[in-house]
C-alpha cells in the first residue's frame, strides 16, 4: 500500500495548481488579506446603503415637486 501512497502523493502534488483551479480551492495566500478585504466590502455595502438612502429621500422630494407642478397645471 505504501507504494500507492507514494504515487498518489507525487500524483497530486505535482498538479496541485490545477486541481487548486479547477475546484476552486482557496489558498493560505488568497486568505491572508481576507479579513481587509471583508472590511473593505462591508465599507462599500454601508456606503451604496448610504447613498440608496439619498437617492431615495431626494427621489421622494422630487416627486412632490413634479405633484405640485402638475395640481398648478390643471
Amino acid at each position: 500500500m505504501s507504494g500507492f501512497d507514494d504515487y498518489m502523493n507525487t500524483y497530486i502534488d505535482s498538479r496541485m495548481k490545477y486541481i487548486i483551479n479547477e475546484w476552486n480551492l482557496g489558498t493560505g495566500q488568497d486568505f491572508g488579506d481576507f479579513i481587509i478585504r471583508l472590511n473593505s466590502v462591508e465599507k462599500d455595502i454601508r456606503d451604496i446603503k448610504l447613498f440608496e438612502d439619498e437617492a431615495y429621500e431626494r427621489m421622494n422630494v422630487l416627486e412632490k415637486r413634479l405633484s405640485k407642478i402638475k395640481e398648478v397645471r390643471k
